[in-house]
């Protein structure tokens, strides 16, 4: 990796809780000058404006969730296990896989309206999570682990919205009251497919 490119990934990793916490709108370059040290002349170098910067950040940001979600879904043997970790590793909102909370839920509810760019790479993203847990309930299925008939899609895509709206509730409560519901009710229905 050459010099250039080392510091155009620093600045990346430096951005990324920032705009993650404060938001696409309220994260300013003069914030990202300060947690990176360098003037604006030399961000300016590697990201032609806050726009590009913020598109290499919510690729790097979205690229880190699925690489932490894969290494905890890879330490399981089983469909079940797998299923749990999922639940278990994204519902800590007390120590959120990424800094400053999920990216899909901070930048797609930014972006919903404001930023098609954005708003797509955030889709898409959210695409391959619930095509994620559609295939480890297949595969459950397959092995005859879970043998309850049931639509995997629809389950899967039930599960992703429970947790990223619990997600977004004890975020908005400050507490995490609600989110210890949402994992025992996905953990019994998980349960109850086998």
């Amino acid at each position: 990796m050459t010099k250039a490119a080392r510091t155009k990934q620093l600045i990346i990793e430096q951005a990324a809780p920032i705009f993650n916490t404060k938001g696409i709108a309220a994260t300013a370059m003069s914030d990202i000058m300060e947690a990176t040290g360098l003037a604006k002349g030399s961000l300016y170098v590697h990201f032609e404006n806050k726009e590009e910067l913020c598109n290499a950040v919510v690729d790097y940001t979205m690229h880190c969730l699925s690489e932490k979600v894969k290494q905890q879904l890879d330490r399981q043997k089983t469909a079940k296990g797998k299923l749990f970790a999922y639940v278990d590793f994204l519902s800590n909102t007390k120590q959120p896989p990424i800094p400053g909370g999920c990216p899909m839920l901070n930048f797609g509810m930014e972006a919903d309206d404001t930023n098609p760019v954005i708003k797509k790479k955030v889709n898409k993203n959210i695409t391959l999570a619930v095509a994620t847990l559609t295939n480890i309930l297949k595969e459950g299925i397959a092995s005859g682990e879970f043998r309850q008939p049931f639509n995997a899609e629809e389950f899967a895509t039930k599960m992703f919205a429970l947790l990223e709206g619990g997600i977004m509730m004890s975020r908005m409560e400050e507490n995490s009251k609600t989110m210890p519901l949402i994992v025992a009710i996905l953990k019994k229905e998980i349960e109850l497919l086998g």
